[in-house]
């Protein structure tokens, strides 16, 4: 089915819209969770409270891209549930992809300081869009969905070597890139 048709019946409050959701998404949304969560009965609760969560929010949400849409809710609902995992031990793999990616960067502010910034969205989608479509795939999955580089390379056909020298040279664009656009790294 189509997303505006799931959509729609979102706005009908129909029950079938988290049942057309859940058939269309929940091998993507589940990967999502458990590549941050590492545990299979977390990442099904993730993937639950974020059909909840989806359902609660459209309306008033209208989203244009139902995949980023879903994708966006279910890794913040990872994310939340490994900082509550790891309250004590402040362990965050998925932070550690992107914080990884600032360090490199050379950039002092925090990852919560960056993401804050208003065009900083705007620039991200720029820089992606920029990048060859196997360039973008290695990103987002690595930054995004934290995905190993073992899983990149299997999902692409990829050696590991240059998944890792892909994602090098994207961290280089990305450095000048942001440099040219007046944020400071």
């Amino acid at each position: 089915m189509e997303d505006s048709k799931i959509i729609e019946l979102f706005y009908e409050r129909s029950e079938q819209a988290i049942v057309e959701l859940s058939s269309k998404y929940e091998r993507l949304c589940y990967k999502i969770a458990f590549n941050i969560l590492k545990n299979d009965g977390d990442a099904k609760e993730c993937i639950n409270d974020a059909y909840l969560k989806v359902w609660n929010t459209i309306p008033p949400n209208d989203p244009e891209n139902m995949l980023s849409y879903v994708s966006l809710v279910v890794r913040g609902i990872a994310l939340d549930r490994l900082e509550f995992n790891t309250a004590q031990k402040r362990d965050c793999i998925a932070d550690c992809d992107l914080e990884e990616m600032l360090t490199y960067l050379g950039n002092s502010q925090s990852l919560d300081e960056i993401m804050d910034e208003k065009h900083f969205k705007a620039v991200m989608d720029e820089f992606l869009g920029s990048l060859d479509k196997i360039g973008r795939i290695v990103f987002v999955k690595k930054y995004y969905f934290c995905y190993s580089i073992r899983d990149i390379a299997r999902s692409l056909k990829m050696s590991e070597n240059n998944v890792a020298v892909k994602l090098l040279r994207t961290r280089n664009k990305l450095k000048k890139f942001l440099t040219q656009k007046g944020i400071t790294v």
